[in-house]
């Protein structure tokens, strides 16, 4: 740290702590000890403004997400492709539904541990290294399954895959929310849900183009070809640089200041971006080697009042994002299909590709106005969305269920709500679950308490996952759909009085938003 206390005397961060604008004292996240830190208004052409970005893409910045956020293409793939892939898995190795609901949901329980350990060895080896490991343990879950002889076989690889998943899933979005500047954070934090929905997209394609191939062979492939993309993201990470963040952390001041520069608009933006990044780093100094050391003890045995307030809103957030039941409903997309009365399996895949399609093109919408609109509009929106969506999804299919006839417009109503319920997930919750877990924890505690909100986020997306069909068959899809409707309106209440607006402000000054008011 000794390079950090100096840094501090540089005269460019003397001259940026002087310039902010005594806002009033606020105490720090960081420690437990009352160090006031000051905050200030990001009022045009500041000091603070400028540090923020002019709000243009940095084409460094945004390569960077990019590469970082492809690894999120494996976890969308394999929802996408399992979901086509169980039917044929449960024809060929004939296995129960309760098999199927274990497949399917196996991999969300065990990424849950993923996403736990990611945290840690993001802080012990960096970032972009985290990311390395992540497309490395999904490789090999991938061949494992697309080799598979027997159903324990099978799980093993679903196991492998899981861990990978769980560490791509924390690391992607704190990797590229610490890389970008405040002005496009938005925009670039969300492109880990933009992937996630392209690799859904991919998954149902691919199940569409191979569902005419032998049972016996066609799951395989399925399976099998989520190895090709874990190669070339592991391959293209390497060109990436690490994250500012973490390098500051460490005392490694001059290779953050060169990322900084690369990815800003002037020089002087990355000294001022540096500046507030040290200063953040300097209100509690560690060993010059930071490794973690303390995180877990600050977030749940003795955290300060705002770190409990950033823990109900980040864990909360996460909760709701799987509790809404938009993997499950995902997943299992055919057999609802199937229920409504599309018995093809062809037409069944096909209709899967069309909810892909509307998935990936509303969530590309939101990314691109998040910076604009904010996240409390568009989460507010997406969520109140779901609950109606599904709310006549479940009319609608409660209507089929009593219903000897299957009348078109009942079964066309059920298809449009439930691509109506995806769309809106992918406009709120489904990107900005991600921006937002990732923008709310200092850098001290971010990696560790992101990976403890995404840790819930999958062990709730386990249990819903492994426990749809089972309570369909108790309560029908119907009621099923309009319990997750009346979730979402819990949701909508709890994301309005819980969640602050983040927009515009840089990492180091969202912690004020959860400190005390006077």
């Amino acid at each position: 740290m000794q390079e950090l206390d100096k840094s501090l005397h540089d005269p460019l961060i003397q001259s940026r702590r002087g310039d902010l604008k005594d806002e009033g004292k606020q105490e720090t996240l960081l420690g437990k000890r009352p160090v006031k830190v000051r905050f200030q208004e990001n009022e045009p052409g500041s000091d603070a403004a400028a540090a923020h970005g002019s709000g243009r893409f940095n084409r460094y910045a945004l390569a960077g997400a990019i590469l970082a956020s492809t690894n999120s293409i494996l976890l969308g793939y394999d929802i996408g492709v399992m979901s086509g892939a169980a039917l044929f898995i449960r024809e060929d190795l004939k296995i129960t539904s309760t098999q199927v609901e274990i497949l399917v949901g196996s991999l969300n329980v065990v990424s849950l541990f993923g996403s736990l350990a990611s945290g840690r060895t993001s802080d012990w080896i960096g970032r972009r290294w985290t990311i390395v490991l992540a497309a490395c343990t999904f490789l090999v879950g991938a061949l494992l399954m697309g080799l598979a002889p027997s159903f324990p076989f099978l799980m093993a690889g679903r196991v492998v895959a899981g861990v990978g998943v769980g560490f791509s899933l924390m690391i992607a979005p704190v990797y590229v929310a610490e890389l970008s500047p405040a002005m496009t954070r938005g925009f670039l934090s969300s492109l880990p849900e933009v992937f996630i929905n392209i690799g859904i997209l991919l998954g149902y394609i691919s199940n569409y183009a191979l569902s005419g191939l032998p049972p016996d062979v066609n799951w395989r492939l399925m399976l099998g070809l989520a190895a090709l993309p874990a190669v070339a993201i592991g391959l293209g990470v390497m060109a990436m640089p690490e994250s500012p963040r973490w390098l500051v952390l460490e005392g490694r001041l001059e290779e953050a200041r060169q990322v900084l520069v690369r990815t800003s608009e002037t020089v002087e933006e990355a000294e001022l971006r540096l500046g507030e990044m040290v200063e953040a780093a300097s209100l509690n100094p560690g060993p010059a080697h930071w490794n973690g050391q303390g995180v877990w003890r600050e977030l749940l045995w003795c955290p300060s009042r705002p770190v409990r307030r950033i823990l109900v809103a980040a864990i909360g957030l996460n909760f709701f994002m799987q509790a809404s039941g938009n993997d499950a409903v995902v997943y299992y997309s055919p057999e609802v299909f199937r229920d409504a009365g599309i018995s093809n399996q062809r037409l069944l895949m096909g209709v899967t590709v069309i909810m892909g399609f509307a998935k990936t093109f509303f969530v590309f919408v939101s990314a691109l106005f998040l910076d604009r609109f904010g996240r409390r509009p568009l989460l507010l929106l997406g969520s109140a969305g779901m609950a109606m969506s599904l709310a006549g999804l479940g009319m609608g299919s409660m209507f089929l269920e009593r219903s000897g006839s299957k009348p078109a417009w009942a079964i066309v109503l059920c298809v449009v709500a439930l691509c109506a319920d995806v769309s809106f997930f992918s406009i709120g919750l489904g990107p900005i679950t991600w921006v937002y877990s990732t923008e709310v924890f200092p850098t001290r505690l971010r990696a560790q308490g992101t990976s403890l909100a995404i840790a819930v986020n999958r062990l709730v997306s386990g249990a819903v996952a492994m426990s749809f069909l089972s309570i369909s068959r108790e309560m029908t899809f119907g009621g099923m759909f309009l319990m997750l409707a009346g979730v979402m309106v819990l949701a909508t209440v709890f994301f309005y009085f819980f969640l602050p607006e983040t927009k515009g402000k840089s990492l180091e000054e969202i912690g004020a938003l959860f400190e005390d008011k006077d």
